[in-house]
């Protein structure tokens, strides 16, 4: 090799730039994007502060963390770096307790910031209030003084990415995601030593559909909870679709609860909330389940009976009723039973208004309850995350996972039997209580919530099959709040004390 040839090569590698002169202006500025891209660290990350938050007169002090846990698969590779937030306080043996949103891809900013951890967006009542009008302060009724907190972005979600030659869509599944959860928590687990630490699940909305299948995978790999707290359930999606007479008897005692809420009854307006619902369950397993059973073979006058009833229970027009056949989609009664007045309601939370811009619309525009709350939370999360937490990254924080050619495989493997193709991880929850006889299950359910009506996970429990023993261990709350029970302070605090009442119970 020649003197010239040999000083050329060492200048090039001396300078890159010369050494990419042959690529052409298009490559160049591909190359030189790729690598500013950001990524997610193999290697786990972690921001620390402390903070103080009093409960009930005694200031209990904390320790943030803010990082990220890197999962592996079998052999030890890396497949993704999932983002969380701990916060810990000082005790031996405390709890700890993973929170989680759903979607699913949903990231974990609206229980992050909005239920029990140590601050919140300061809401209220249903309105909509823009971003500069939020304050995020203390959370007098944080869950710290009972349990240390962690809550989890889900793959693709927040600050969660994927590692290594794995993709989103590799964990875009009712397995794939749980056994992405199980994984995390088992590592932050181990990271930390919590070995003996009494362990509890909190998921919310989907959420609880993927605790089913974390908890059974937890139990099943040495992992056994004390806990799994469901907040705005929805576990079975299979007797939930559209067309399926349960699901039309699942969401008509949340009809019949936002009427009463919205004043639309036709007679007088029951004094008591809960004892006006129970009437409306007994009616609906009893007549309206019979009437739905016998499909077109109904009678005529069985049929204008049972619209008549329903008219009583919501005010709904009896002959929108008959033109429905009794089966009234969720759209529908957004956009019907306020229509006389100009407005539709909430499917996340029905106490939320909004005017349609079509008065004669079949569906609403969009989710009214959604639309109040969002701008609020992004912003106050992200000022929070920098500001307090001390985050540090340049990856984008993603609402959701979901991303355009998104697909969710809803295939599920239960613990028994075939290939579930609409999940019910109800099966999950019952075979990790029946292998856990101590575990104990809180459901917390909003009256105003369409998007997972509280019948519906009354139904979801009542089919689990347990016996009587372990069904003792099951206990079912409400509240005059919508899917996002957390958004008004006194259900917040009622429910604070119900959680803390329940963790005593499942501790002992």
């Amino acid at each position: 090799m020649n003197k010239l040839l040999i000083a050329g090569l060492l200048l090039a590698v001396a300078h890159p730039a010369l050494a990419q002169a042959a690529k052409s202006p298009k490559d160049a500025m591909i190359a030189d994007a790729d690598a500013a891209t950001a990524r997610a660290p193999v290697e786990e990350q972690a921001a620390v502060s402390k903070g103080s938050v009093t409960v009930k007169g005694k200031a209990i002090g904390y320790t943030a963390t803010a990082g990220t846990l890197t999962i592996r698969d079998d052999n030890g590779r890396p497949t993704g770096s999932i983002f969380y937030t701990a916060y810990t306080a000082e005790g031996a043996n405390r709890p700890v307790t993973f929170f989680y949103n759903g979607g699913p891809g949903s990231a974990t900013v609206w229980l992050h910031m909005g239920s029990f951890g140590p601050v919140r967006v300061k809401t209220d009542k249903p309105v909509y209030v823009t971003p500069d009008q939020y304050a995020v302060t203390p959370n007098p009724w944080t869950l710290l003084d009972k349990t240390d907190i962690v809550f989890i972005d889900a793959p693709g979600a927040g600050w969660s990415r994927p590692l290594g030659d794995k993709q989103a869509k590799d964990f875009n599944g009712v397995d794939q995601d749980g056994d992405a959860f199980a994984r995390a928590i088992t590592r932050y687990v181990a990271k930390n030593n919590r070995w003996k630490s009494p362990k509890f699940l909190f998921g919310e909305s989907y959420g609880t559909l993927r605790s089913g299948v974390v908890a059974r995978m937890l139990e099943e790999r040495g992992v056994s909870l004390h806990g799994v707290a469901l907040l705005s359930t929805i576990m079975n999606y299979g007797v939930r679709q559209a067309g399926y007479d349960q699901n039309y008897l699942t969401l008509f005692p949340g009809y019949a609860a936002t009427a009463w809420y919205h004043g639309t009854l036709p007679g007088q307006k029951p004094a008591d909330l809960d004892g006006f619902v129970n009437e409306v369950r007994a009616w609906v397993s009893g007549p309206y389940a019979a009437a739905l059973a016998k499909g077109s073979a109904i009678s005529a006058a069985e049929m204008d009976a049972v619209a008549r009833q329903m008219h009583a229970y919501t005010g709904l027009p009896v002959d929108f009723l008959k033109r429905a056949q009794l089966r009234v989609e969720l759209p529908h009664f957004m956009t019907e039973l306020l229509r006389p007045r100009g407005l539709s309601v909430g499917r996340l939370d029905a106490r939320y208004t909004l005017p349609p811009t079509d008065l004669n619309a079949a569906s609403p525009d969009e989710d009214p309850a959604s639309t109040a709350i969002t701008g609020a939370y992004v912003a106050a999360f992200h000022d929070y995350a920098v500001k307090t937490l001390g985050v540090k990254t340049d990856l984008p924080y993603k609402l959701s996972a979901r991303e355009p050619g998104w697909n969710w495989d809803w295939s599920h493997r239960p613990p028994r039997g075939g290939v579930q193709t609409t999940p019910n991880t109800a099966v999950d929850l019952a075979y990790t209580m029946r292998a856990n006889p101590k575990l104990k299950v809180l459901f917390l359910n909003g009256y105003y919530d369409m998007a997972t009506p509280f019948y519906g996970a009354e139904f979801d429990a009542a089919h689990m099959l347990l016996p009587a023993e372990l069904n003792r261990n099951i206990k079912f709350t409400y509240y005059q709040s919508g899917h996002m029970i957390y958004l008004a302070e006194s259900e917040l605090a009622k429910m604070k004390d119900d959680v803390a009442a329940w963790y005593d119970e499942a501790l002992k």
